[in-house]
């Protein structure tokens, strides 16, 4: 079914392949890059996997709030592994092309990631005015069920959203096959389009839109968790320990996806390509590393927790060499 798929798609533009020019700008630090990305990719691998496992294994971090890390983490493994080994294989490669069916296969992951981003971020705006605006209420709004039953839909509507997207845009007729980035993304793509693309715009249009929407609820929802949390000390101190670490990626998320939408809407020849390759993947390098380490270092109880269990683990250690 998916040769079928990609046989139409292949068909449908007569492209076989996609040249990555964004490349041309590292032809002269090429090692020095490649070191630089496998220490980021090694980096974002340790600090999201330990985060999600220390989760995962501790029982006494299966609540709504860690739940939510725990998805964030794992959305960051997902999205930096459409890109990061691709991205490392190109830097020692002369040639950086992608196949048609590869470069929609990798706009399709990087984006879900970043809307699944937003997703979760929404909900654990949600979270946190549940347990702040209405601590008596939490357990019962925010059941297993019930979280789980988010977190699903948080997952599920960004990929219908960018099956959609690129249904659209597997349907362009392409008169070109060179995209002006380090990696495929779909707006690259549809300027390639020699036919008409007002249905590539308007479904574009509206998921930008859906997606600004979970920005402006964010927001207003932190405007009535401020109001409620100046009124008690408790309060307030629960907003500084939860809501503090949320803000802070959710600042670093909308900095970095703003980077690439001023890049890929707005961008100008006269700005160095460089410089357009350093805004095009900061979405892709700052949060995965950045969010767990955020929760990990500010939040107590995963803070302990991790420390627990990174001391149980170097005892267990311990005493398995004493023994042989």
């Amino acid at each position: 079914m998916f040769l079928s798929f990609s046989e139409k798609m292949t068909n449908a533009s007569n492209i076989d392949l996609f040249t990555l020019s964004g490349f041309s700008a590292t032809t002269n630090y090429r090692g020095t890059l490649f070191s630089l990305t496998l220490l980021c990719y090694c980096a974002i691998l340790v600090v999201n996997v330990s985060l999600s496992l220390t989760i995962i294994l501790d029982q006494g971090l299966h609540e709504p709030m860690y739940i939510l890390v725990c998805n964030l983490c794992i959305n960051g493994l997902y999205g930096t592994v459409a890109f990061y080994p691709k991205f490392c294989f190109d830097l020692l490669s002369d040639k950086h092309v992608i196949s048609y069916v590869g470069c929609f296969l990798q706009v399709f992951v990087i984006y879900t990631y970043a809307t699944i981003d937003f997703s979760i971020l929404a909900l654990m705006a949600y979270d946190r005015y549940v347990a702040i605006c209405r601590p008596l209420e939490y357990h019962l709004i925010m059941s297993a069920r019930r979280t789980t039953l988010l977190v699903s839909v948080a997952w599920i509507i960004p990929i219908l959203c960018e099956v959609l997207i690129l249904s659209l845009t597997s349907r362009l007729k392409l008169c070109g096959s060179r995209i002006q980035k380090l990696y495929c993304e779909n707006w690259s793509i549809v300027k390639l389009a020699c036919t008409s693309t007002i249905a590539n715009n308007i479904a574009g249009l509206i998921v930008v839109s859906f997606y600004c929407g979970h920005v402006l609820f964010i927001v207003c929802t932190y405007a009535q968790v401020v109001k409620s949390a100046i009124k008690s000390k408790e309060s307030r101190k629960k907003f500084t320990q939860t809501c503090v670490p949320h803000l802070l990626c959710l600042f670093n998320v909308t900095a970095a996806l703003l980077f690439d939408i001023m890049y890929s809407r707005y961008g100008s020849a006269s700005v160095s390509q460089s410089l357009k390759n350093f805004m095009a993947i900061q979405f892709l390098m700052m949060p995965p590393v950045l969010n767990p380490l955020i929760y990990g270092l500010i939040l107590t109880k995963i803070r302990y927790r991790m420390a627990t269990l990174c001391t149980t683990a170097g005892e267990s250690s311990g005493q398995f060499t004493g023994y042989h």
